[in-house]
């Protein structure tokens, strides 16, 4: 299992255009056979400073997603009203509940 928790900050005025770009990732990244959870979190004090919670089967599940229309679309939607680089982190689970992801 991999986690990646990316960072993206969104210029003033373009957040409700950001969240309804993003909205095209998230479900379809949530059909993808190899995604195991994708949510979009926002900063409680800041409104333009999102986090995406991304969990895949593996590393090879994450490079399938980078390939698919939806992710490329959003990438090319949220590209102009976002700030700097989207900050990438991978996580390797270590004690998790995985009682949920069997569900799915």
């Amino acid at each position: 299992m991999l986690v990646q928790l990316v960072n993206i900050r969104v210029r003033p005025g373009h957040r409700d255009a950001f969240v309804e770009a993003f909205r095209i990732n998230c479900e379809g990244s949530r059909r993808e056979p190899g995604n195991l959870r994708f949510d979009l979190l926002c900063d409680p004090e800041d409104d333009h400073n999102f986090f995406v919670y991304e969990v895949f089967r593996d590393e090879a599940a994450l490079e399938a997603h980078r390939q698919t229309d939806h992710y490329r679309r959003c990438v090319a939607l949220i590209g102009p009203i976002t700030l700097g680089d989207r900050s990438k982190r991978y996580f390797r689970p270590v004690l998790v509940d995985e009682a949920p992801l069997a569900a799915l």
